[in-house]
């Protein structure tokens, strides 16, 4: 039965496990995706996703626990500084795993574990589809709207001339 065998141990030590997971966590935080197996993927995201909400709330308190977590100041700063607010209104899911395919040499199974927000190309395809969303009918209306537009402020700047040359 597997009663009480809620986490991944990984094969290692508490101790072993724990300073794996902390290391993992700060080059996670620092260079936004690493390549590992899918099992250490998992449990990593089981890991950072806590921290990255307590990074929410910028508090001496909750940069304390983190720091207990993390053991790394470069990454401690890092979270609160620049991953936190892009973060701010994501209610959760904070990291993706993607399954890569299996390692040459031991057949494991390999996944990148990617920060959500810090994906540029997947950010980069999520804003040219909200510009296609205009039709071609609501294009035409706008090219139509767009001449009528310029020739009001086209007309004052033609006066302005006229109204020096009344002056003089």
């Amino acid at each position: 039965m597997r009663h009480n065998k809620a986490i991944n141990h990984l094969g290692r030590q508490s101790g072993h496990r724990k300073a794996l997971l902390a290391n993992m966590a700060t080059s996670l935080l620092l260079q936004k995706r690493i390549k590992t197996t899918v099992a250490k993927a998992k449990a990593l995201q089981a890991y950072v996703e806590p921290l990255i909400t307590k990074s929410k709330e910028d508090t001496t308190h909750s940069r304390r626990i983190v720091f207990s977590y993390l053991k790394n100041k470069e990454a401690v700063s890092e979270l609160f500084r620049t991953i936190a607010p892009k973060i701010a209104d994501r209610p959760g899911g904070y990291t993706r795993v993607l399954h890569t395919g299996f390692r040459l040499g031991d057949g494991a199974e390999m996944a990148l574990i990617e920060l959500v927000d810090f994906n540029e190309a997947a950010l980069a395809s999520t804003k040219k589809d909200a510009a296609k969303k205009t039709t071609r009918r609501s294009r035409a209306k706008k090219a139509e709207a767009a001449p009528a537009a310029e020739a009001p402020a086209e007309a004052p700047a033609a006066e302005a001339p006229a109204e020096e040359a009344k002056a003089e």
